[in-house]
């Protein structure tokens, strides 16, 4: 899957009022607010990259009081956790051990842990043993991607945020360019925000693809 830039270095909000709801990240929701229910104290959040995922885990992790990892930077060895822990891409860690030592002490700490992934345990290419084991006995739920009318809507709140007039053939040329996922969206509308500025305020076709063009979404 191509992958969107940073958007302008800015810092992400992950803020609950923020986040975006809609049926396909419901039943995650649903799990992140009963974590005496997840399988052995896990679970994993899983689907494709800009689905939501990231949001979701700083979300439970602040509500939480949560220690926030990031699984490529799971290096050596971590002291035994105190609080509860969330592992942002669970499925990359820079080195496996690291990660099963994590969940076996959050285990025996009775904390629990929430991970995330593109990919659901079963389909990870994870190599030691004993890890694989831990997730495939772990809770996981995926974030499905938005139908077509739910991602119209999306857009329109987006554009509706900045003040910004989308007639229905910018509109189309987004829903149909951009990968279907809110982040896409929400990158999308800041820079055409931005481009729009230097234009006079004007979104024309042009401008938009241009934009489709710069973030590389068109092959």
């Amino acid at each position: 899957m191509r992958q969107l830039p940073l958007p302008f270095d800015q810092k992400p909000d992950y803020s609950a009022d923020n986040f975006w709801t809609y049926a396909g990240n419901t039943l995650a929701q649903n799990w992140l607010e009963n974590p005496a229910g997840w399988t052995n104290g896990r679970l994993i959040l899983w689907g494709e990259a800009g689905c939501g995922k990231t949001h979701l885990l700083h979300i439970w992790a602040a509500s939480h009081h949560a220690e926030i990892l990031k699984g490529p930077n799971l290096r050596g060895m971590f002291a035994v956790p105190s609080s509860p822990l969330a592992v942002d891409d669970a499925d990359l860690p820079a080195e496996e051990q690291t990660l099963l030592h994590l969940l076996n002490a959050a285990t025996e700490a009775r904390l629990p842990v929430l991970m995330t992934a593109r990919l659901p345990p079963s389909r990870q290419a994870t190599q030691l043993p004993d890890l694989a084991s831990r997730l495939r006995a772990s809770l996981a739920t995926e974030i499905r991607p938005p139908d077509d009318a739910a991602l119209a809507l999306f857009l329109a709140r987006l554009a509706a945020a900045r003040q910004l007039v989308l007639d229905f053939h910018i509109q189309n040329l987004l829903l149909s360019h951009l990968p279907r996922t809110p982040a896409a969206l929400a990158e999308a509308v800041a820079r055409l925000d931005r481009a729009s500025l230097a234009n006079g305020g004007k979104i024309t076709r042009n401008l938009t693809l241009d934009l489709i063009n710069d973030l590389r979404i068109i092959d």
